[in-house]
Parts: structure tokens; sequence; C-alpha cells
């Protein structure tokens, strides 16, 4: 069970990012299989790098009532787009609009998902 959680929620996240990149100008992939490899680095850095991230930009986000967050995801996918061959992040603006829409677009597909299974 476990194992399908696990691959349930990474297969959410790639169609997640393509649908984000299909709605976002200067936020592209190659391929699914791209969206994949950088749906499980995307995961890996959300796990190890954003927390640090996070506590070191904590007074900011307090500040900004917690919309400086988007701001940290937006640097995460920029990050992810260096590391990734083949997904490609055209500047921070395309990373933030993408972290917006990202958001929205893997609630809604995870919402529809839970309901289905």
């Amino acid at each position: 069970m476990l194992i399908v959680n696990f691959f349930l929620t990474w297969v959410i996240a790639a169609a997640s990012l393509l649908i984000t990149a299909y709605i976002v100008p200067g936020f592209k992939f190659d391929s699914f299989g791209t969206a994949a490899i950088a749906a499980l680095i995307l995961g890996l850095v959300n796990a190890f790098v954003r927390p640090i991230v996070f506590i070191f930009t904590l007074p900011i986000t307090i500040v900004t009532l917690g919309l400086f967050l988007f701001v940290i995801n937006a640097f995460m996918l920029w990050f992810v787009g260096v590391l990734t061959p083949g997904f490609i992040v055209n500047g921070f603006i395309p990373a933030l609009l993408a972290s917006i829409v990202l958001t929205i677009v893997s609630t809604v597909l995870g919402l529809f998902v839970r309901n289905v299974t």
C-alpha cells in the first residue's frame, strides 16, 4: 500500500508539473519522463533543502504572513530546473507564477484522486 501511495503521489506531481507547464509561459518540459524525473528531484529538494531555507527565511515569512513561501517555492522550482536536463525555467517570474499555479493544480488533482480511490 505504501508503494502504491508513493507511486500515485509521484504521478500526480509529474502531471501537475506538466499541466503547470501548459499554463505558465517560460516553464517547459521535453517529455513526461522529464516531468517524472523533475517531480522526483523536486520531492527530494522539498524534503532536504526547503526546510533549511525555510528556517533561515522564517522572519520574512512571518512578516509577509506566509506569502514569502511562494518565493521559496519559486526558488526550489528554479533550482530543480537547473538540476534536471529537459526542464526549462526561464527566470524568476515564470518560476513564481509556476509555484502558484502548481500549488493550485496539485491540490485539485490530489483532491480528485483521493475522492476517486
